[in-house]
């Protein structure tokens, strides 16, 4: 599974000059409401999170994630939010302490890519085909009969480079290989290489990706807001 510890330390910069719109996730998060208590996976740094516990009062909101020093700037962020919990966890061992009425992964352990009129296509931070079993299993178990599991939209990953809102360089390069892609981070200042960070992605096609949620419990739900920012699975078993 992807861990960013690289990149962490820049993560915030790179995140808001642009490569996000915060305030458009969350009015997608709560175009799905009601909810009482929300589960974010992937939660990095806690961006998402900061912008929905200010806009959205809900009884809990959890926020896990693999790598602990993305979490510990998540810590900093967000402990002016007293229903807010963070814990690092891998969510191929999952283990929480209640159920959750809305799930969500934007950009984190799972999303669909969608590319013009193509069907999307699930990518996966998790390489091993078991351990994304593993990871809808243990996710299953701490959502009830009736819940939502929300896994956003990209558009098609490429190669690009671009200045960054400190000045600096972020760039990052595709490699396809077999069963999903290779995706490397950079990072530079006037020339020098502050961080990179290499992480391997598993794809599945549609059918593929609703054969393996369905497996687990998750029905597809065709949406029909508009701009939408996620795909939509409802927990019927």
């Amino acid at each position: 599974m992807g861990d960013y510890t690289n990149m962490s330390a820049y993560y915030d910069v790179i995140m808001t000059s642009g490569y996000y719109d915060y305030k458009s996730i969350v009015d997608n998060l709560l175009e799905h409401e009601p909810y009482n208590h929300v589960l974010e996976i992937g939660c990095g740094t806690g961006l998402i999170l900061e912008e929905l516990a200010k806009r959205k009062h809900v009884q809990s909101i959890m926020g896990i994630d693999l790598t602990q020093s993305m979490l510990s700037i998540a810590e900093s962020r967000l402990k002016v939010f007293p229903n807010l919990t963070l814990s690092n966890q891998n969510i191929t061992q999952l283990e929480l302490d209640k159920h959750y009425d809305l799930v969500f992964s934007y950009g984190g352990v799972w999303y669909f890519v969608v590319d013009g009129e193509n069907e999307p296509f699930l990518v996966s931070h998790i390489s091993d085909p078991r351990a994304n079993e593993q990871g809808f299993e243990h996710l299953s178990k701490y959502m009830s009969v009736g819940s939502t599991l929300l896994l956003g939209i990209q558009g098609p990953h490429f190669d690009y480079e671009k200045a960054i809102s400190n000045g600096m360089t972020y760039s990052q390069k595709i490699d396809p290989c077999e069963d999903g892609f290779i995706k490397h981070y950079y990072l530079a200042d006037k020339g020098r290489n502050l961080m990179a960070q290499t992480v391997q992605y598993r794809t599945y096609d549609f059918n593929k990706a609703k054969g393996l949620l369905s497996k687990y419990g998750f029905e597809y739900q065709l949406e029909s807001h508009k701009n939408k920012l996620f795909i939509r699975f409802k927990k019927i078993s």
